[in-house]
């Protein structure tokens, strides 16, 4: 059974840094493609950014600049460094993999 289950959301100021986690499990994960969205009260889902198998980046620009994605195959898990946040990144992240979603962890940036 693939699950995918993030961790590491929380309330924070703006100017802050938060670190998501996601950890996988049944799939080969460090032959996968891994991914962070995330959804935002009354918006859609928004990709966030993607991490390849052999450690290639990509991000949104909404993102770039503030958010670092990094995997450790070891522990199969994604990860999701994120900083200088904004009230605008108040969102539900999700990550995905091997068609997959988790449940998702509530990110809430408000002084």
């Amino acid at each position: 059974e693939v699950q995918l289950v993030e961790s590491g959301g929380g309330l924070v100021q703006p100017g802050g840094s938060l670190r998501l986690s996601c950890a996988a499990s049944g799939f080969t994960f460090r032959s996968t493609r891994m991914s962070w969205a995330r959804q935002a009260p009354g918006k859609g889902l928004e990709w966030v950014s993607a991490i390849t198998r052999d450690g290639s980046t990509y991000y949104a620009d909404s993102i770039k600049g503030r958010f670092t994605i990094s995997r450790d195959n070891a522990k199969e898990t994604v990860y999701l460094q994120m900083s200088s946040l904004k009230p605008e990144d108040s969102a539900v992240y999700y990550c995905t993999g091997w068609r997959s979603w988790g449940q998702g962890t509530q990110v809430t940036v408000s002084s």
